[in-house]
């Protein structure tokens, strides 16, 4: 295997690693409250494609067992059904729930974004966090 191969033939984890790495600067440098949710949104879609693409399994089939089958094991000619074909769909369920949790926090997110823009108009990390120690001060002193 040359090292050519190796990067080609790891693409789908190449591919994650540049969509968390987008999706962590985006969060961590943005200063726009929306830029930083889209790099958020980028991130857990990036941590849901490195779980499926490790749990692929090449030539693999879904776990569901013909009758044929099931027929043959229990007249005793298949002493054991051989596991290593199977795909294991425990990490499709689980993203499939990370999906539609984060589509959750992601609506809850751009709410709460909704509410301080109407309150402090701004979106700017900066801005909001300079209006909010004004306010704070405003209230203390009262």
């Amino acid at each position: 295997m040359t090292f050519l191969d190796f990067i080609l033939g790891h693409y789908a984890y190449w591919f994650t690693m540049a969509l968390l790495a987008i999706g962590l600067y985006a969060m961590m440098m943005k200063k726009n409250l929306v830029k930083k949710l889209i790099g958020m949104t980028i991130f857990q879609v990036a941590v849901i494609i490195f779980y499926i693409s490790s749990s692929v399994k090449w030539g693999g089939t879904v776990p569901i067992l013909e009758s044929a089958d099931i027929e043959k094991v229990h007249e005793g000619v298949v002493q054991s059904i051989s596991t290593a074909h199977y795909i294991n769909p425990l990490p499709h369920t689980l993203m499939l729930t990370a999906i539609v949790v984060g589509v959750a926090t992601t609506g809850v997110a751009f709410a709460l974004v909704i509410s301080i823009y109407k309150r402090y108009k701004t979106l700017n990390e900066s801005e909001l966090l300079e209006r909010m120690n004004k306010e704070n001060d405003n209230d203390s002193d009262n």
